[in-house]
């Protein structure tokens, strides 16, 4: 065989043997130590991250910019945290940032990749009244007032998990495949859908989807009626376009507990429930939150 052939197929089988190799063993470790649930990750995913630490650790992490606030399993299996991927994030790889601190003053890096794959959604068209796509000028203040309002109740949230066990939905009634929806109000793209709308008839009772904290009671321009419940950690579940709020802000109420009545207020185009899922700023599918087994993080 000529030099220059031998020395082709030495580059050949080094590129081959790096291609193949299995990962390293630290690879493999982090991987091992830190799961999400579930394992593929897509625009408006609620998603579980798993990390088997002991209970002396102490753990840090951030995702796309937002701090990851841990806690411990009662059952003792391990550490987990609760968070997502908003509807309109940008698709692609990502970092997730986790750093694990030992008792004796050992440090981890547990960070590895996630690569957020986009979800597939529709175009819906509605008609609703005329001020709701063109507001006036009284009507622009008062939404401007509101925006900085939920701004203010959803920048601080409780610093512990209030929540427990698996999410029920809020009323007895279908779901629509509305989420991620992206909205022609009048012809006008108005929004993305943000949220999962129920068929529930005029005054259908709605319910807490798990325990937590009322942070917000009130009458809002778009959103009608609203009830938002603070979850702890950054989580909250909104109900809107109510037609009885029968909760206040700062009432602690539990899984199943009666929050109000569904209705038609604000901008909508007849009776239902439009439930939201929010993390930080980020909203995600309520139907995925309602699948996910969270048993597991008691």
């Amino acid at each position: 065989m000529t030099g220059w052939r031998s020395a082709r197929w030495g580059f050949l089988l080094i590129f081959l043997n790096a291609a193949f190799a299995p990962p390293s063993y630290t690879q493999v470790q982090t991987l091992s130590k830190v799961t999400l649930t579930p394992a593929v990750v897509e625009a408006g995913s609620p998603e579980l991250i798993h990390v088997n630490a002991p209970a002396a650790a102490a753990l840090d992490g951030e995702w796309m910019g937002r701090k990851l606030e841990f806690f411990r399993a009662r059952s003792g299996h391990g550490w987990f945290a609760l968070a997502g991927v908003d509807v309109e994030a940008t698709t692609g790889p990502t970092t997730l940032r986790i750093g694990e601190r030992l008792a004796d003053g050992a440090t981890r890096d547990l960070s590895r990749p996630v690569e957020i794959l986009p979800a597939h959604y529709h175009t819906g068209f509605l008609t609703v009244a005329p001020q709701y796509v063109s507001p006036g000028p009284e009507e622009l203040k008062e939404i401007e007032a509101e925006v900085a309002l939920k701004d203010k109740v959803f920048a601080e949230s409780a610093p512990e998990r209030l929540w427990t066990g698996d999410f029920r939905a809020p009323v007895a009634a279908a779901p629509t495949d509305s989420f991620g929806t992206r909205r022609m109000f009048n012809g006008k793209l108005a929004s993305v859908h943000k949220g999962m709308d129920f068929r529930a008839r005029m005054g259908t009772p709605v319910h807490a989807g798990n325990s937590g904290v009322v942070v917000l009671a009130r009458k809002l321009y778009y959103e009608g009626n609203c009830v938002a419940i603070d979850h702890g950690l950054g989580l909250y579940t909104i109900s809107m376009h109510l037609s009885r709020i029968d909760v206040h802000v700062g009432e602690h109420v539990g899984k199943g507990e009666l929050v109000g009545l569904s209705g038609a207020t604000g901008r909508v185009t007849g009776p239902h429930l439009h439930w939201a899922v929010r993390w930080g700023n980020a909203y995600l599918d309520p139907a995925k939150l309602l699948r996910m087994k969270l048993d597991v993080a008691r």
